[in-house]
């Protein structure tokens, strides 16, 4: 999947469809983060998972190539934040929780660890 620039499309039911894509990033604080981030109808909801501190159980691949797109815990859960399917978890589980914006709402930022549990079981199952 080598372009992480590129959208890609994610069909969630007849009248739902998002673009994604997924970027990697040190930030002006040198912390590295992953960042997935939806787009619909001019409304932008970004995961953000930020690389934690070595004992704190929390993992992104921090520029990496290894694992690439990927975040982590220090339980065995993995997330490819580049897969189909671990995208419409995120969707689903922010849905749930209603933090998705409305049409026509404004840009929204996400920790992405604070859904992350529910997303590996969503994922896992």
């Amino acid at each position: 999947m080598g372009n992480d620039r590129r959208q890609r499309r994610l069909v969630m039911d007849d009248l739902t469809t998002w673009l994604w894509s997924h970027r990697q990033k040190r930030g002006r604080d040198g912390v590295w983060r992953d960042a997935l981030t939806l787009y619909r109808d001019g409304v932008r909801v970004r995961f953000v998972f930020r690389a934690g501190a070595p004992d704190s159980g929390r993992w992104t691949t921090e520029g990496g190539y290894w694992y690439e797109g990927c975040v982590g815990d220090d339980r065995g859960n993995l997330l490819n934040l580049r897969e189909p399917g671990v995208v419409r978890a995120l969707a689903e589980e922010a849905g749930r929780r209603a933090l998705l914006p409305g049409p026509g709402g404004r840009p929204v930022e996400l920790d992405g660890w604070e859904l992350f549990p529910a997303v590996v079981a969503a994922a896992d199952g």
